[in-house]
């Protein structure tokens, strides 16, 4: 066997597998609670394996399962190298491992290389060792500025609200300095300039290659690398965003805190790494606009994939979603990279909601993922957007977001589109937990988008992912890495893929006449064999 390939990936492509594949992404807490508290684990995922094969996903994202205190549900890891006992242990990550290899099935996670935990013990070391030591060096400890040093030591917020610097006390007891956290102040940046840093983060690689995972979600990956000085930046007049929207989780490519240069030599030691185990792959969350240095991310030394969110960003219109496509296509043909696709994750307003909530929201969600995967390159599908979940409306009192708390009770964060999947059952919890005081309530009326609800019933959404699944795998009109626009009505578009695939969308009031072929799949029934509002087709 080659360095990395192990019993359980022998038996799985070594290729270039995440070009074209289909990542179901997991939210543990949120998908399958096999131990009953409430909150979902890497045993309910081990028990919906089954489904997860019948659904036909190439590979599963994990969203953090690593060893934590939940400050910020698993993005504020403590021990990168050990599962949470919240999810579960080694053993049992093990074992989903195997398992899904045997079912064909790819299983990657999510990395959190920008920050740690300030309970890991690199942090605690730091806290202890005081001003100028070795320890604090690992992290971005500063000086502050004004008398005493009793103003931060520069003015960037964090994405989570207030300031981005927190001050500490130091061990004689006197304030002292303080450190720098993007995130939450549980969340403090790492020092990627410190050659420690980096040398943790290849043995936390190796640990998990090594027990056969097959790639890596690499969090706030245009993160890490931070502008020399930490200066100072005029946030009135450079908005956060490039549309001079300055929300909460927004940010720009002028922003000092992200995308700095420092950040792709990072990235290449990585894939030097991976290099070393065939058939694995890294996805880097990439919060860039401009397609040149987006385009940086993915070059062949770095990055295997990049996480685009124009799709999931636009509205549903047919120029725009159409301006999203050719962007995001754009930006990979600079460097020959593979594009990516997503409607939804946990970080964003589900589809269902964003479109319109209720039937028309349904409806356009469902033409969106026939749009999704009719295009080149890899899907990536947020657990419960199968089910055509919208966003739960949830009573202040349960909210759990950090943001929620940051923010002063202004932003009420992601939590809406975080609420546990329903499985069975006409009441909740749904078959998610044998208890029902889950982690956030489950809507009542959420018994009408089960699984078990949409598995025989052949027009469901379930249904309709399903289908366009099976297509996807089996047709040869999914291939080529090129598409080419038809001409089309206004409010419409249609494009055909290299390998004869056409998938038309109709964004308008009225049906439209489809495009010339034969119909393989359509997001709702067809009105005189005209392609009905707020629908999407394939044909070949």
């Amino acid at each position: 066997m080659t360095t990395g390939e192990n019993e359980s990936t022998a038996g799985l492509r070594q290729d270039a597998w995440w070009a074209d594949a289909v990542f179901y992404q997991v939210y543990p807490r949120s998908f399958s609670d096999s131990s009953g508290d409430g909150v979902g684990d890497l045993g309910g995922v081990l028990d919906r394996l089954g489904y997860l094969e019948l659904l036909g996903v190439d590979a599963i994202w994990l969203n953090p399962v690593m060893r934590s205190p939940m400050a910020d549900h698993g993005y504020d890891v403590s021990d990168p190298r050990d599962i949470d006992p919240l999810f579960g242990n080694l053993a049992t990550m093990d074992q989903l491992i195997a398992e899904a290899h045997d079912r064909g099935i790819r299983v990657t996670m999510d990395l959190v290389p920008n920050h740690t935990s300030n309970e890991h013990p690199w942090f605690r070391e730091a806290l202890a060792a005081g001003p100028g030591s070795a320890a604090r060096e690992r992290y971005i400890f500063r000086d502050g500025r004004g008398p005493g040093g009793s103003e931060p030591p520069n003015n960037w917020p964090s994405v989570f609200g207030g300031r981005a610097w927190t001050r500490v006390t130091e061990p004689d007891g006197t304030p002292g300095q303080w450190y720098l956290h993007i995130f939450a102040r549980e969340q403090p940046d790492l020092n990627w300039d410190n050659p420690e840093v980096f040398a943790d983060l290849e043995q936390t690689l190796r640990f998990w290659l090594d027990r056969g995972v097959d790639g890596f979600r690499i969090d706030v990956a245009h993160g890490m690398a931070k502008p020399d000085g930490l200066p100072d930046h005029d946030w009135d007049t450079n908005k956060l965003l490039s549309s001079g929207d300055t929300e909460l989780l927004g940010s720009g490519d002028n922003d000092p805190r992200f995308n700095n240069p420092g950040v792709h030599a990072i990235h290449r030691g990585i894939r030097k790494i991976m290099n070393e185990y065939p058939g694995t792959m890294a996805v880097g969350e990439i919060w860039v606009r401009d397609n040149e240095r987006f385009g940086e991310y993915i070059r062949p030394d770095e990055l295997h994939l990049g996480f685009n969110f124009r799709l999931a960003e636009t509205r549903f219109d047919a120029d725009s979603v159409r301006a999203a496509i050719e962007n995001s296509l754009d930006a990979v043909a600079r460097v020959g990279g593979t594009p990516t696709w997503t409607l939804s994750n946990h970080d964003i307003d589900r589809e269902v909601t964003r479109y319109g909530s209720g039937v028309r929201g349904l409806a356009r969600a469902r033409a969106m993922a026939l749009v999704e995967l009719a295009l080149p390159g890899a899907s990536f599908i947020y657990n419960g957007a199968e089910l055509g979940l919208p966003n739960a409306e949830l009573p202040d009192e349960v909210l759990q977001d950090p943001v929620w708390e940051r923010s002063g009770h202004t932003e009420r964060g992601r939590d809406g589109c975080r609420v546990p999947v329903p499985w069975e059952g006409d009441r909740p919890p749904f078959g998610f937990s044998t208890t029902p005081a889950t982690w956030l309530p489950i809507p009542p009326e959420w018994a009408a988008l089960t699984v078990e609800t949409q598995l025989e019933d052949v027009s469901s959404t379930l249904s309709l992912y399903r289908a366009a699944l099976e297509l996807r795998s089996t047709r040869p009109e999914f291939s080529g890495a090129e598409i080419d626009w038809y001409g089309s009505p206004p409010g419409c578009f249609a494009f055909r893929r290299r390998g004869g695939l056409i998938c038309a969308l109709n964004a308008t009031d009225e049906p439209i006449r489809l495009p010339p072929g034969t119909v393989l799949l359509t997001s709702a029934p067809l009105l005189g064999g005209l392609l009905p509002p707020d629908s999407a087709a394939w044909l070949v």
